[in-house]
């Protein structure tokens, strides 16, 4: 049985690609020295997959950044005004990633949001109404060629063109439909280009074929593919759907002239039921999804062998083993944990170990596979050590209903904060972190390998935070913050400080562009040992006059953003983590810390895909996991909470019903769109549209700041409004972070000049 991968991560093993891409930045390395480290690990991916015995290799899997970015480019999907810095083609990709602030120019980075039900970011695709639709990019030849020239016949990956079209954001009058068939006509070159080269196969990933799909979007799709289908020449044609099932198109989807379609069997629960009511063409390979793409525990063969088994008996179809998506979403290998004890480690897979799951299962499902294989996988499905704790399962099990409300009423709340804090107009904060400066992380690194005491590493962080509360002082924020030096990610930190916990020394996984995440990973029931912020945020406190922000990470967060369980439900394992944090937010409050931040940057993350699952699935347990954490404060006790790069339009009444005192989100990406929806739901929670852009380095001018918020006051309440950068800092330099925080404080003190007077 024949196997395949649908794509692999990019970072390298140590995420060399990374750093070598933040020295280009920096200008420390040229061009030629980046496309150098580029190449060695393309090269590396697609060797250790032919190694590994894997069919059908990737590629144009690989980016600098983002692949919807990529295809962008690809196409010439390029506005304007990125054009207009002539700069280099690579320094004219970065720009629409990153912005550009310097001698060519001032723009800023293209919107950027959440890869559907990941924590993976893309950047959203800008199309002016004047947009030239035009196969002017090499990249994905130029990748296919090398492979060849390396002895390795690849199927290139391409975002497909519905998918584009769907996620893209149209500047002007037009829209999808008017673009549809320029776009079409381009494809179908690229096919051409392929076909003149040999190509065998060609990798269309359509994962918007998940989600629901209106008559019109089906219509669209049919436009695209009627077309492209009849010009595919000698390539073959394998549409790569995941993230779900495509149960709106399946039974049209077969009857196209695809010669293989991608299913996903771990997130797509109706895929197998619809394979098994519709059949599968037997001219067809059927791509199946068995082996996770996005977790990290080992596969269960019985259940994947049991599918297998099951398509078979039902089709004549050509079936290849493959992954449920692409790989990107963990961590390269396991050979890079050597302090992870073995009782532990073996219910783990990466990357390249899942390469040798869809071996083992291809050998086990042609009936030829060594049925030691099978029974050492089976032990491992037995029972983990060391995962359950009965006192936790016992709070969990007692938490009554009025535990999720707070009280008094909103209303009442925010007169009494009022009158407590005494806020200004328009008051001024940060989301929390602040940069992370190389001694930090030094500092950091030596106390974690016994180099540092504990006595000079927590003076270190004291002066470091004294140094933070001085700075936002000076500058004349109302509402300052710790800095977050003690933390070396904003949810990995609160796991090292949980029970129920495990920690990987480099499982990198590539959140956006060059920042990479480490996800914790869930291995038992969740508790908190001890209070992990108080001391800290005491300390803060005790420097300033000013109110001082307690940070937390919320349980919806924490949860989405470690690598989770898959033996006990989401809903309780989200509410032991929100059970944790709830002890830790009474713990602050009791300590004199007035303002407590719950970051929920994830809250969309694992909003299923479908609308008629939001609920049941997911809100209707996460929100109120979220108000178990804030239900046992005080009513003078302001609840801030923070969201970041998603779309939250289509959920603001829930957002609404977290019951949160202020909420600040991302929006200077956006064009504040959301504000819209605030408005029209009669959102009554204060907010904090972002001001500016802390993913890009631009530093925004005090016009540019007024002007935005002028925006936003024609959506929301002056006395709602706070005035805030879009995310924490953590990512920044120091330089930039002073300049961009003093031109928000002078654009706030500008507007209450004029709203005031």
């Amino acid at each position: 049985m024949k196997t395949a991968v649908v794509g692999f991560p990019r970072i390298g093993k140590d995420r060399e690609l990374k750093f070598a891409t933040e020295k280009y930045f920096r200008s420390e390395i040229g061009e030629s020295d980046l496309y150098n480290v580029a190449n060695t690990w393309k090269h590396f991916n697609i060797t250790s997959q032919k190694e590994a015995g894997i069919d059908f290799i990737s590629s144009n899997d690989f980016s600098f950044y983002d692949n919807v970015l990529d295809t962008a480019v690809l196409f010439n999907v390029i506005p304007k005004r990125y054009k207009a810095l002539g700069l280099s083609n690579l320094d004219t990709y970065f720009s629409m990633a990153r912005g550009y602030q310097g001698d060519k120019g001032n723009v800023k980075a293209l919107a950027m949001k959440k890869w559907f039900n990941t924590n993976y970011h893309y950047i959203v695709p800008e199309i002016e109404d004047d947009t030239k639709i035009e196969l002017v990019g090499t990249k994905l030849f130029d990748e296919y060629d090398a492979a060849k020239a390396s002895g390795i016949e690849t199927k290139p990956v391409v975002v497909g063109p519905f998918t584009f079209l769907k996620l893209a954001r149209y500047i002007g009058e037009k829209k999808a439909e008017d673009f549809v068939d320029d776009l079409t006509e381009e494809y179908v070159k690229l096919i051409k280009k392929l076909d003149d080269r040999l190509t065998h196969w060609l990798q269309i990933d359509e994962p918007y074929l998940v989600m629901d799909l209106t008559f019109e979007d089906k219509a669209l799709f049919k436009r695209i593919y009627d077309k492209i289908t009849a010009a595919s020449g000698g390539v073959r044609l394998l549409l790569q759907t995941y993230f779900g099932d495509v149960r709106d198109i399946y039974d049209q989807l077969i009857q196209y002239d695809f010669d293989g379609i991608g299913l996903d069997f771990v997130e797509g629960k109706k895929t197998l039921d619809l394979v098994e009511t519709f059949g599968f063409p037997k001219n067809k390979y059927l791509f199946a999804g068995v082996v996770n793409g996005k977790n990290i525990w080992r596969n269960n063969y019985e259940n994947s062998l049991e599918i297998i088994e099951k398509l078979k008996s039902k089709t004549n179809a050509k079936i290849v083993i493959s992954t449920s998506c692409s790989l990107l979403h963990v961590p390269y290998t396991l050979e890079s944990e050597t302090d992870l004890p073995e009782e532990y480690k073996k219910h783990f897979s990466f990357a390249l170990e899942k390469l040798s799951e869809i071996k083992e299962l291809s050998v086990l499902a042609d009936g030829d596979g060594n049925s030691d294989i099978l029974e050492r996988n089976k032990s491992l499905f037995t029972g983990r050590i060391n995962s359950v704790d009965e006192a936790v399962k016992e709070r969990v099990a007692n938490i009554k209903e009025s535990d999720y409300r707070r009280v008094p009423d909103f209303d009442k709340r925010a007169a009494a904060q009022s009158e407590c804090l005494n806020l200004p107009l328009f008051p001024t904060t940060t989301i929390g972190s602040f940069p992370q400066t190389e001694d930090v992380r030094r500092t950091r690194q030596l106390f974690r390998k016994g180099k540092v005491a504990k006595e000079e590493y927590v003076e270190f962080n004291k002066n470091k935070i004294a140094d933070c509360i001085k700075l936002q002082e000076e500058i004349g924020l109302d509402v300052l913050v710790h800095g977050e030096y003690e933390r070396n990610d904003m949810v990995e930190y609160f796991g090292e400080h949980l029970e129920g916990y495990l920690f990987t020394k480099k499982a990198w996984v590539q959140s956006y562009g060059t920042r990479c995440v480490k996800p914790p990973v869930i291995w038992g029931d969740v508790s908190r040992k001890s209070p992990i912020t108080v001391e800290w945020a005491k300390f803060a406190s005790s420097c300033t006059d000013k109110p001082v922000k307690g940070m937390l990470t919320g349980p919806v967060t924490i949860f989405n953003w470690s690598f989770p369980r898959e033996d006990i439900s989401v809903k309780e394992s989200m509410l032991q983590i929100a059970l944790a944090i709830r002890d830790e937010v009474l713990d602050l409050e009791a300590n004199g810390i007035g303002i407590i931040q719950i970051d929920e940057a994830a809250l969309r993350e694992k909003l299923p895909l479908r609308k008629s699952d939001w609920y049941k699935e997911y809100l209707d347990f996460a929100i109120p996991a979220f108000r178990l954490v804030a239900s046992g404060v005080k009513e003078t006790t302001q609840i801030h909470t923070h969201m970041c790069y998603s779309e939250f339009t289509d959920i603001i009444p829930a957002i609404d019903a977290m019951d949160a005192d202020v909420i600040t989100f991302e929006a200077s990406r956006s064009d504040l769109q959301i504000l819209d929806s605030l408005k029209e739901n009669h959102f009554r929670t204060a907010v904090g549209p972002g001001v500016y852009d802390i993913h890009s380095p631009r530093i925004p001018s005090v016009d540019e700041i007024v002007a935005g918020v002028d925006k936003m006051l024609k959506r929301v309440d002056d006395n709602k409004l706070w005035i805030n950068p879009d995310c924490g800092l953590k990512t920044r330099g120091e330089t930039e972070t002073k300049a961009s925080l003093i031109n928000l404080v002078k654009a706030a003190n500008e507007l209450r000049d004029k709203y005031c007077s």
